[in-house]
């Protein structure tokens, strides 16, 4: 996504100081940018390159969704305090999603304040808007579900006066009442089908999660069949194909597009994959732990990939790379060089370019579609011939047999409920989903107690030797703490 620069979306807060007492640079004002359909089209492209950022899905979002969890774990001193869970106010992933979710947001504020009384074609207008709705809602789901209470921007930031920069945190129901709206607002103006963009796919696969998030069974489960019933997405026969995801046509739902230069990049192959094929050497993000990896097969390592029957093809060997055996969710490497020797997350296996690979990041793909119906649905309702068929098609592309109503994961909502979460956290690793997953079973756990076997507080128990509540949520950023007195820190920090 090629980054288009736009000074009402990059306002920059400052302090008074002596640097400020100089003539202005030449600004264009908003109300004078968006002039015609190009204007608007820039507006939407910018908004969509927020996803991009350091703070998002080129690195924060991801890490911190694997990091405190089970997945993975790493050395690298910028990575270390979430794997130990000791992350402060100060910690660099805290403030970089916070901040970089709030440029997205402004951005997809200014579409909606804007594009409205633009002169273009009525229906591309009707797309952009429906677009900025989707991306405002996503900015605020990730805020909502990391941070608790956030502050609700609905208007572009134009103003540095306090009265403008300084809100209240609003509460987390009104939060996702506010993404639920924007996200139905979405659903009426975005088309079925419409390349490398958001369509009614993304705007349903989203609201599942979300509804999913709130424990809502049902509601969650008829938007997740929305996506299914629609026809238009169905699962890669072969998993390994889905990585690097480069509009995987019949699976991806929303990709962040990457072009490979400094102008549109994802540094995640370099971060996290050994040297060579990373450009440099140094202690990786997100090793996958060992806990992860009792899964894998790794009894056969033969040149050409057998698989024992039933092997579970996510996990086992499939070839061999300059780096080493392959399989397919992970790369074991052979170098002689300890920071590159070992297993390393292999689901952005596109050449790195000095941290700016053309490898595109998954935002929803249609397995995950599909766990979350069946694990809505089972809430619902317990285990049925439902449940099941989603759950098995996620199942037997990896390989493995088909469960039917003998089956022992068939026997209770309990049993079924532990094999979708198992399924979840193989079929999903490493992409961002399992810590955020585990933060909502320990949801689900305080209004249901034993409901997941595996939640967050079980990792925090580990870390801290204490179960403690307050780091289900992080910290607000400090530096937003100083600069906004209407802002109060979360409890426990």
């Amino acid at each position: 996504m090629k980054k288009i620069l736009i000074p009402v979306f990059a306002l920059t807060l400052l302090g008074s100081c002596d640097v400020l007492d100089k003539e202005p640079l030449p600004t264009i004002a908003p109300e004078n940018f968006f002039q015609n359909a190009d204007d608007a089209e820039a507006a939407i492209t910018a908004a969509y390159d927020a996803l991009q950022a350091t703070g998002l899905y080129s690195q924060d979002l991801i890490a911190v969704g694997e990091m405190p969890s089970d997945n993975c774990s790493s050395t690298n001193g910028d990575v270390t305090t979430l794997d130990r869970i000791n992350w402060t106010p100060t910690t660099s992933q805290v403030t970089n999603i916070w901040r970089d979710s709030y440029v997205g947001i402004n951005r997809a504020n200014a579409v909606l304040k804007y594009v409205p009384n633009v002169s273009m074609a009525a229906e591309r207008k009707n797309q952009i808007l429906g677009e900025a709705y989707f991306l405002r809602a996503l900015h605020y789901y990730n805020l909502v579900r990391l941070y608790g209470d956030v502050p609700l921007r609905l208007e572009p930031t134009e103003s540095g006066e306090q009265s403008v920069i300084a809100l209240p945190r609003t509460a987390a129901e009104t939060v996702y009442a506010r993404i639920g709206a924007d996200l139905t607002e979405a659903d009426a103006l975005v088309p079925a089908t419409n390349p490398n963009r958001i369509t009614k796919g993304a705007v349903n696969a989203l609201l599942a999660k979300v509804l999913l998030t709130q424990r809502q069974w049902g509601p969650a489960v008829a938007a997740a069949n929305k996506v299914i019933s629609a026809g238009t997405y169905s699962l890669l026969a072969n998993f390994k194909g889905l990585y690097p995801a480069e509009n995987k046509a019949s699976e991806t739902i929303l990709e962040v597009q990457n072009q490979g230069n400094t102008d549109g990049n994802n540094i995640l192959p370099d971060l996290l994959l050994p040297s060579p094929p990373a450009t440099f050497s140094f202690p990786k993000f997100n090793i996958p732990t060992a806990e992860l990896l009792q899964y894998a097969d790794t009894s056969s390592f033969t040149a050409t990939g057998t698989r024992k029957p039933n092997a579970d093809k996510r996990w086992t060997l499939v070839g061999r790379t300059n780096a080493g055996r392959d399989y397919a969710s992970f790369v074991l490497s052979t170098n002689s060089n300890a920071n590159d020797n070992g297993p390393f997350v292999y689901k952005w296996p596109g050449a790195p370019n000095s941290f700016n690979s053309p490898d595109n990041t998954y935002i929803l793909r249609y397995a995950d579609v599909l766990l979350m119906y069946a694990e809505a649905a089972n809430e619902q309702g317990g285990p049925s011939a439902d449940v099941l068929a989603k759950l098995n098609l996620v199942r037997t592309r990896a390989g493995l047999e088909a469960l039917t109503s003998a089956s022992a994961q068939y026997a209770s909502k309990k049993a079924m409920r532990d094999e979708i979460d198992r399924q979840r956290r193989l079929e999903l690793a490493f992409e961002g989903e399992r810590w955020y997953d585990l933060l909502r079973y320990a949801r689900h756990n305080q209004a249901e107690p034993g409901a997941h076997t595996v939640t967050a507080l079980d990792l925090i128990q580990r870390q801290l030797n204490r179960a403690d509540v307050n780091y289900l949520l992080f910290p607000l950023p400090q530096g937003e703490i100083n600069n906004n007195a209407q802002l109060q820190q979360n409890p426990g920090y």
